[in-house]
């Protein structure tokens, strides 16, 4: 599929017909690679554009200011592959935080071929968040670990500023409810544009209650 043909896709998410030719390359190379290292569950490759390159993408437009991202997680690069790829026009460097080698070749291949601003951290994330801590403007996590996990894990970046955007599914409401028994923060619930059943939580102002 070439960057023309999913530009209907794209049309609601204002990229240009660069960044489209880029994530078309993005859909071809993760068909590719699909086939010998399983980088995707194999029950999304007939969506992969709802499921995972526009689900990613729309996180872009929930922190237009931001400049450094870190993606936790971040698997075959959603969403921060993506970000890295759609956010290049305005100058934004996104690191991937990956643990998984084989999918750390992928993030690294894709980066190559589309110059996006993208690196790549083979590592456990509990190594590399200290490192970012009153650096970077967001932290994203996709399918990662339920919400009061993934508070602990970024605690220390949201207590400096850090916004955090978390794509969560039907079960956002309850695991909002779990998170507040041992964090205060303060939290927008945003739509999904993909899932009208998902949301988006952009949390800010965190800080422990025990």
């Amino acid at each position: 599929m070439t960057g023309q043909d999913v530009q209907p896709r794209l049309a609601p998410f204002d990229v240009s017909r660069e960044t489209s030719e880029k994530l078309a390359l993005l859909e071809s190379e993760l068909r590719r690679w699909q086939a010998i290292k399983n980088l995707v569950g194999p029950g999304t490759l007939d969506r992969i554009w709802e499921r995972h390159i526009l689900d990613s993408l729309q996180l872009l437009a929930c922190a237009p200011e931001a400049r450094l991202w870190l993606d936790l997680g971040s698997g075959a690069g959603f969403p921060g592959l993506v970000l890295a790829i759609a956010g290049q026009e305005r100058g934004l460097e996104v690191h991937l935080v990956e643990s998984n080698s084989r999918k750390c070749a992928f993030l690294r291949h894709i980066a190559r071929l589309t110059g996006a601003k993208a690196v790549v951290h083979e590592a456990r994330l509990e190594t590399v968040v200290p490192d970012f801590v009153g650096k970077a403007d967001v932290v994203s996590a996709r399918a990662l670990a339920p919400l009061a996990t993934l508070l602990g894990w970024t605690a220390p970046l949201l207590k400096a500023g850090t916004i955090g955007l978390f794509p969560k599914g039907r079960d956002a409401e309850a695991e909002l409810t779990e998170a507040r028994k041992s964090w205060k923060f303060a939290v927008e619930v945003l739509p999904s544009r993909t899932d009208s059943e998902a949301r988006i939580l952009r949390i800010s102002s965190i800080e422990s209650l025990s």
